[in-house]
């Protein structure tokens, strides 16, 4: 090994260079491998190690998440005086090789021999300890300044999320409230009227939706039936159907009007008021509970089913409707059926068709159909209740895209 390395290391520097020699010449050689450890941090300082080559790291909790590299040392430089220099003799911190090293080793006895013969290295020592404290207090003092500014950023960042937490809280109670108030604009109970009974289900996509329906006494001997779904879901969706609803209930009141003349009147309104592209499909009717006829427009929205005593299934021919919202002057799909005893009416939404299962196929008209099929004889309500327990067992979990809504109407 070169022992000319220490005549290039600081502390020897006004040592003779024949005597240093001589003294590195008597020295230990110690060889330590990546990642093997000198020493920790606590042990008794009882050695001064010279790198001769490779480099050591001196590091602060070692092997913890909270390590801290305080310097890497390299050939003619040296660890652990400060052990031999404290009065405890403690290591202040750890020392390991980085990578293949090879180390001169001073002992205890050695270094103060070595001091006794050359009192001018304790000037270099301090020196050079001066140094290297002035450079650990800079390094201290960035890293502290480094840990404010992430400590400053986690805090920052905690106070936007609890802001966040604050208003999702907010606004989830806020759409309890506009659940609660959806919920209060669909009827609470059916009519109860001789010759018929009626049922009913909704379930909204999300807390709220923009579905509705309603059943209502119009005068003698007639009922109102209303069925809607407003394009999109959501808050917006259901301040439109609440509209929408409030429209049809106010001029379905109106004496003498037909639901074609309703469903106009309705779309005058909406177009006039409405300022955003929302629109509204909706089937508006009126059954004559005495004659069975049940007289409607439809305007866009899926045209009803028909389940005879026999369990055969019906779609009742259609023509063309355009939804409410689009245009001043709409084309309504109006008819008249006749409600058989033992038959019954279902009006549904879109979303009982477009409803999918985990692999993505809709439930589809079909589904509805073969499912009706097999409810012969059942109550209104019971129908509603069996269609959309399928549909929910079809979905097994699947994502609900859209609002789902149902009534029938049932001639016992």
């Amino acid at each position: 090994m070169d022992e000319s390395v220490f005549l290039k290391i600081p502390l020897f520097a006004d040592v003779p260079s024949s005597e240093l020699i001589a003294m590195v010449r008597e020295l230990p050689i110690r060889v330590y491998e990546p990642g093997e450890y000198l020493f920790h941090d606590g042990d008794p300082g009882e050695h001064l190690y010279v790198v001769m080559d490779g480099f050591l790291e001196i590091v602060l909790a070692a092997d913890t998440p909270d390590e801290l590299l305080l310097r890497v040392c390299g050939p003619g430089e040296y660890v652990g005086e400060m052990g031999l220099i404290l009065p405890d003799g403690k290591r202040t911190a750890s020392v390991r090789a980085k990578d293949k090293c090879h180390t001169w080793v001073l002992s205890r006895a050695k270094f103060t021999q070595v001091l006794q013969q050359w009192p001018v290295i304790a000037y270099s020592m301090v020196n050079i300890l001066s140094e290297r404290l002035d450079a650990t207090n800079d390094s201290t003092f960035r890293d502290l300044t480094e840990k404010n500014h992430q400590l400053q950023k986690a805090y920052n960042d905690l106070k936007a999320a609890q802001e966040l937490l604050i208003e999702k809280e907010r606004l989830e109670r806020e759409l309890k409230v506009a659940a609660d108030i959806q919920l209060s604009i669909l009827p609470d109970v059916l009519p109860v009227v001789e010759g018929f009974d009626f049922g009913a289900r909704i379930l909204p996509a999300r807390q709220v939706g923009g579905d509705f329906y309603d059943v209502f006494l119009v005068g003698e001997p007639q009922l109102g039936v209303v069925i809607g779904d407003v394009a999109d879901k959501g808050v917006p969706s259901a301040l439109f159907m609440a509209r929408t609803h409030a429209l049809v209930m106010a001029e379905a009141d109106t004496r003498d009007i037909t639901p074609g003349e309703v469903m106009r009147l309705v779309n005058n309104h909406i177009t006039r008021l409405e300022k955003s592209a929302q629109f509204v499909t909706a089937l508006y009717g009126l059954l004559d509970i005495q004659t069975g006829k049940f007289s409607y427009a439809r305007a866009g929205h899926e045209p009803p089913l028909i389940l005879n005593p026999d369990g055969t299934v019906e779609r009742i021919p259609h023509s063309p409707g355009m939804s409410l919202g689009l245009w001043d002057k709409i084309t309504l799909d109006e008819r008249v059926v006749s409600l058989a005893p033992g038959s019954m009416l279902l009006l549904y939404t879109d979303g009982m068709t477009d409803c999918r299962n985990p692999d993505g196929v809709a439930f589809g008209l079909e589904r509805i159909k073969a499912t009706l099929r097999g409810l012969v004889g059942l109550s209104a309500q019971d129908v509603c209740d069996r269609l959309l327990d399928s549909l929910l067992s079809y979905q097994n979990g699947a994502k609900q895209d859209d609002d789902v809504t149902l009534v029938a109407i049932r001639a016992t």
